[in-house]
């Protein structure tokens, strides 16, 4: 299996069932997997940030570093290449509260919000998540059977 990271405000594609998309180290960013199993067909975003508002620029440059434009431009690819909206499986993980123990910034929690919003907006929902806590995490998508696995504090869990 051919593993494909997914970096920090990066998005990957693939239709290659041998691919594997990782989005590793997960903390308060979210990472987003979506799979269209009829065209056997996946994407997985990994997202620092809430709100393209924050910095418009930077969000023109690229979109998919915050959760607002980064999964609608996600959404718009998927379609490009052929997937149907109404099959997808959204699996959703991160947005942690991480070095941020007074709760000042909160950025895992508006990752969240963000995506749960855009999603609802597409109406679209997360099938399987694991969100939020003070956690790191690994998301990670089988292209061939549309398998999302989690890796979290040394265990692997299928989600």
């Amino acid at each position: 299996m051919t593993q494909q990271f997914v970096g920090i405000a990066e998005m990957k594609l693939s239709q290659t069932a041998d691919d594997m998309l990782l989005a590793p180290n997960l903390g308060s960013c979210v990472g987003v997997a979506m799979y269209d199993h009829d065209a056997q067909l996946g994407a997985m975003i990994h997202c620092l940030l809430p709100m393209s508002k924050s910095d418009p620029e930077k969000a023109q440059k690229n979109p998919y570093m915050y959760v607002d434009t980064g999964i609608v431009r996600m959404l718009e690819e998927l379609v490009a290449a052929g997937a149907l909206l109404k099959r997808l499986t959204i699996v959703a993980a991160g947005g942690a509260n991480i070095n941020d123990e007074n709760n000042v910034f909160e950025i895992g929690k508006k990752n969240i919000t963000v995506l749960r919003k855009v999603l609802w907006k597409n109406n679209l929902l997360i099938k399987a998540e694991h969100l939020g806590e003070s956690v790191s995490r690994t998301l990670s998508l089988e292209i061939a059977s549309g398998r999302t696995l989690l890796k979290c504090k040394g265990q692997i869990l299928e989600l």
